[in-house]
């Protein structure tokens, strides 16, 4: 008798192995499973690309301030239109430093400020909004700047054309 209770025993010691063994290899292939699942999905999108590289000739802290504002079509009215806009420092155009280190201005036909930098790529200088290349139809090139008068004139012809050069005068 004592050896027909030693072989249940035993029975249960092998079949106890086996499911440990069954166990053991049932979690290594789910193991392999997820890490052959995580190692199949696709990789993360590239990031989106940045704003155009460009150099900042005038410092954003340089042009903030209050502006008389005038603007001429004929070169010819430069000089009286320059008088012009220094008469107009009791109604100033105000120009203030904006969140990402430009500063805050109009584009044409858009009654909300927006943020744009000086910018150049080898050339002249720009200024407009930062994600556009120097040079783009929402830009203005800066035909003068001496820290008290700033001379812009828009890229775009026909924004140009309605609006012309405009001159700003720092007031004092």
């Amino acid at each position: 008798m004592p050896q027909s209770s030693i072989r249940p025993v035993r029975a249960d010691v092998a079949s106890g192995k086996r499911r440990s063994l069954g166990a053991i290899a049932a979690v290594t292939c789910a193991g392999l499973l997820l890490a052959a699942c995580a190692t199949t999905e696709a990789p993360p999108p590239p990031p989106p690309p940045g704003p155009p590289q460009y150099t900042s000739p005038i410092p954003a802290s340089s042009l903030v301030g209050r502006y008389g504002l005038a603007a001429y079509h004929r070169p010819e009215d430069a000089g009286r239109t320059e008088a012009q806009a220094r008469a107009q420092c009791s109604n100033p155009y105000i120009i203030t430093a904006g969140p990402n280190g430009g500063v805050m201005m109009y584009l044409a036909d858009d009654p909300k400020l927006t943020e744009v930098v000086s910018k150049a790529a080898g050339g002249p200088t720009y200024i407009g909004p930062p994600e556009d290349a120097a040079g783009d139809v929402r830009d203005r090139q800066v035909l003068r700047w001496d820290g008290h008068v700033l001379v812009l004139k828009w890229v775009d012809p026909e924004v140009n054309k309605r609006y012309g050069t405009m001159v700003y005068v720092r007031c004092n």
